[in-house]
């Protein structure tokens, strides 16, 4: 039997890794420091796997380890992935995939300077949500707009213009927490208002807030519930009504659209979701919503609303802090563009091509797709196609799941959570869902062209556990 020291001497040193072919043509690509941490890592590891096993892996196995390491290392931390979840809006790959006309935009604005603030008529300075203000006009019927870097600064910049240190009235059905913990109350409080809740958590009635309103009430908020509903014994006021009772009492009404369709989606053949046009011709004097959610363009806050109070938004030093800059109101503009021929969004426009997939096309890519992971993974690797359902994400149509078809891959060498761990590790990652002792691949949410990146990433997968296991 070959002793402990015996076998740690049959492992090959740094130089020789740093040496193999595997390493030396990364080691190229970058520094050489991070090509002798990866080599000194998986020699480190190798030594631990001899210890544990008692047989030493082989040059070419360390080699091919380093080399996994080393493309970590030089690749962006932030990067392409590969959304394979079936969520469309994915809040942890990015929400809203952009469209092509807002990628092109985007590498125009990035490529050098560009007219963010300045009016090219006249040479003078213009406030930078010029360039989309005109199509949030056209597009809505608002009388002005401001853009932010999120629906919460949008939520603080309204709250703190139009009630600081005054009342805000808002129904306890409408107290939400989304992701990452942002509360209402707790945003609230940060604007430097005073929260008065009315209502039940079921049932808020218009004389609720009618009893509510008093010499101190700066203001009446509704909250469009995002990522949740309330079934059976259940009812809310509806803005319309709300602003009425805000008007006849002389204060104003913000709504918090949360996700903030554009268009009605039932054209579409999806839910109805609250829109900012039908919003703001009910009276609302401040509507705002995400801009990386339904509306599909980069991640912002949208505030629509009447001059005069989004011109006091403006001068708020609030929104010096929460103000975009040009790649977002480049993304943003190409995006909103698009909104100008609706009939054309499902072509156009990725979010809405996504949601709108006729799931028989999906059932094809899905068959496709399976067929390709049998024909290169099929000696290790199961791999057949189920129905299942896709998800909207980012607390868009609640409730609402998108018929899909999956396919449904498993191996009896590796288990389920670590072959998805495996495809996160990809260069690009791939992102799956595991149910069922199974990895899930949705084609909804994969663009056209990562078909061949997944079958290639699952091939290496595959290759490595041969390796592994020859070791």
């Amino acid at each position: 039997m070959v002793n402990s020291a015996s076998l740690l001497r049959q492992l090959p040193s740094v130089g020789e890794v740093l040496a193999h072919p595997r390493l030396a043509v990364l080691a190229e690509a970058g520094p050489h420091a991070l090509a002798r941490q990866a080599a000194r890592e998986a020699v480190e590891e190798a030594r631990e796997r001899a210890q544990e096993r008692g047989q030493a892996p082989e040059l070419d196995a360390i080699a091919a380890r380093a080399a996994r390491m080393l493309r970590r290392k030089l690749a962006p931390s932030l990067r392409r992935a590969v959304n394979a979840t079936g969520i469309v809006l994915h809040t942890g790959l990015g929400r809203a995939p952009l469209s092509e006309a807002a990628q092109e935009a985007l590498a125009e604005a990035a490529s050098g300077y560009c007219t963010v603030q300045t009016d090219v008529e006249s040479g003078e300075r213009m406030p930078r949500e010029a360039h989309v203000q005109w199509l949030l006009q056209e597009l809505t019927g608002a009388p002005a707009a401001v853009v932010v870097n999120n629906n919460a600064a949008a939520t603080v910049l309204v709250l703190n213009t139009l009630a600081a240190g005054r009342e805000v009235i808002v129904s306890r059905g409408e107290m939400v927490e989304i992701g990452g913990a942002f509360r209402l109350p707790d945003i609230i409080e940060l604007s430097g208002c005073r929260l008065v809740e009315v209502g039940c958590t079921n049932r808020t009635h218009l004389r609720d807030y009618e009893g509510a309103i008093g010499p101190e009430t700066a203001l009446l908020l509704s909250v469009h519930q995002s990522n949740y509903r309330i079934e059976g014994f259940a009812s809310q006021v509806e803005v319309g009504p709300l602003v009425e009772l805000a008007h006849a009492r002389g204060i104003p009404c913000a709504h918090d659209l949360g996700s903030g369709a554009l268009v009605g989606l039932e054209r579409y053949g999806l839910p109805h979701e609250p829109s900012a046009p039908e919003s703001l011709a009910a009276g609302a004097d401040a509507v705002f919503f995400s801009g990386d959610k339904l509306v599909g363009g980069p991640q912002c806050g949208i505030i629509l609303g009447e001059a005069g109070l989004l011109e006091g938004m403006r001068k708020n030093p609030f929104y010096r802090a929460f103000r975009v800059g040009k790649l977002t109101l480049s993304a943003l503009e190409a995006t909103l563009r698009l909104f100008l021929d609706a009939d054309s969004l499902p072509e156009r426009h990725r979010v809405t091509s996504l949601l709108t997939l006729p799931v028989e096309r999906i059932g094809e890519r899905a068959e496709a797709l399976a067929g390709g992971i049998r024909a290169r993974c099929g000696a290790w690797l199961s791999a057949e196609t189920q129905a299942g359902e896709s998800q909207v994400g980012g607390g868009s149509l609640a409730g609402h799941t998108l018929p899909t078809v999956v396919v449904r891959v498993q191996s009896d060498r590796i288990a389920a959570g670590e072959l998805a761990r495996g495809l996160r590790l990809e260069e690009p990652p791939v992102f799956a869902r595991v149910q069922e002792d199974s990895v899930r691949l949705d084609p909804r949410t994969m663009l056209p062209d990562e078909d061949e990146v997944v079958v290639e990433a699952l091939a290496r997968i595959g290759a490595g556990l041969a390796t592994n296991e020859s070791c």
